[in-house]
């Protein structure tokens, strides 16, 4: 396919878009409800991680300015939801989960700056085996991320606590990216076979959640039957009087736990 610049640049804004505020959903369904269940604390904080990687191959490049502040907010917004994972499903101190935001911020900046340093004058001199390292490790560290969570769905047999948006616009960057290299004119082999790992992965999520969560509604719909079921045999078998003395102790604990 020849090169195209201004389909190659608006798919991989429109990609970048996607990567900015794909965590939004996450991060606001964390708080709603007020826990993280289900939702590994892992990915995020690999996620986290891999936006140190991902900030030094942007910025040693000197790409558009986008694509420099895209891993700055990918990264913020992946610890934001590592600290609610700490605070709803670790039950840590408030200021503990502040304290430990805080501290892999600052990693985070001293080691994009440090590295930045460190690799910009071979790649200035043109060797860029020290950038593409970068940009393959926060590749690596993204789809690894992932592996955690699929742990996770196979606890709860279903999908929970992780917010489908999020995947589904997560995927859409992919989508979005993998097409923005067809239209270069030489096509990055690398970042194709990375943000290809991003949809598949992806992909098996949002399928799981199809398949799995449908599932898991009419097992809890079966369960609940079956209680009610042995609840209702439970009462046939007694006596009126063991029925009454029952009602009756209920009703003291119900008085009990008011007073």
């Amino acid at each position: 396919m020849p090169a195209n610049a201004v389909a190659e640049n608006v798919l991989g804004t429109l990609g970048t878009v996607c990567w900015m505020i794909q965590l939004l959903p996450q991060v606001w369904k964390s708080w709603r409800e007020k826990s993280t269940e289900g939702l590994s604390d892992y990915l995020v904080l690999m996620w986290s991680i891999s936006a140190w990687f991902l900030g030094v191959y942007a910025i040693v490049q000197d790409l558009n300015v986008p694509l420099i502040v895209q891993p700055q907010i990918f990264g913020f917004l992946s610890l934001v939801s590592w600290a609610q994972c700490q605070y709803y499903g670790r039950k840590r101190p408030l200021k503990v989960c502040v304290a430990l935001f805080t501290i892999v911020i600052l990693c985070q900046a001293g080691f994009e700056v440090g590295m930045v340093y460190a690799v910009r004058p071979s790649f200035r001199a043109g060797n860029l085996r020290g950038t593409q390292f970068f940009g393959i490790m926060a590749s690596t560290i993204i789809s690894l991320g992932l592996f955690p969570q699929y742990y996770e769905i196979y606890k709860y047999r279903e999908v929970i606590g992780i917010s489908i948006p999020f995947i589904a616009i997560d995927l859409l960057g992919g989508v979005f990216s993998d097409l923005s290299l067809v239209f270069k004119s030489k096509f990055d082999v690398i970042a194709g076979v990375a943000y290809s790992l991003v949809v598949v992965l992806d992909g098996v999520v949002i399928v799981l959640a199809l398949i799995l969560n449908p599932l898991a509604r009419k097992r809890r719909r079966r369960e609940a039957a079956a209680a009610r079921e042995a609840d209702e045999e439970s009462r046939s078998v007694k006596s009126p009087a063991e029925l009454q003395a029952a009602d009756d102790h209920a009703e003291e604990d119900k008085h009990s736990s008011t007073e």
